[in-house]
């Protein structure tokens, strides 16, 4: 049974750090491309960035780009995204998903495997 649990999410200051960790099992992790998506009130999923399988590529948002960082621990099953400089426009539920196959995909629709969320919300 494959499992993607989000965590790191809550209320930061705009201008602030907050570092996402999704902890994936019952999946050959080193082996998936993961990304990060996000859903704000009312609004559609939208990709945020991802990263292949060995870490050695990443895929991001124009939003995203430069105060964003994707990265992976394969000997830890881990996912990361650490997000500096945050805005208002960032809040929304931040998911992990993954996707056989090692390319970093921006479509939702490309991604089989998906946590539950965790809630992130900037305060201006």
């Amino acid at each position: 049974q494959v499992q993607l649990v989000e965590s790191g999410g809550g209320l930061v200051q705009a201008g602030g750090s907050l570092r996402l960790s999704c902890a994936a099992s019952g999946l050959s992790f080193s082996s998936y491309a993961m990304g990060w998506f996000r859903q704000a009130l009312g609004k559609e999923r939208e990709f945020v960035a991802a990263i292949s399988w060995s870490g050695s590529t990443t895929n991001y948002a124009d939003s995203a780009k430069g105060r964003f960082t994707i990265s992976r621990d394969n000997a830890k099953n881990t996912l990361y995204l650490q997000m500096k400089s945050v805005e208002p426009e960032d809040t929304g539920v931040y998911y992990c998903a993954s996707r056989g196959g090692g390319v970093p995909r921006r479509s939702p629709s490309e991604y089989k495997y998906w946590g539950q969320g965790t809630q992130v919300t900037v305060s201006s």
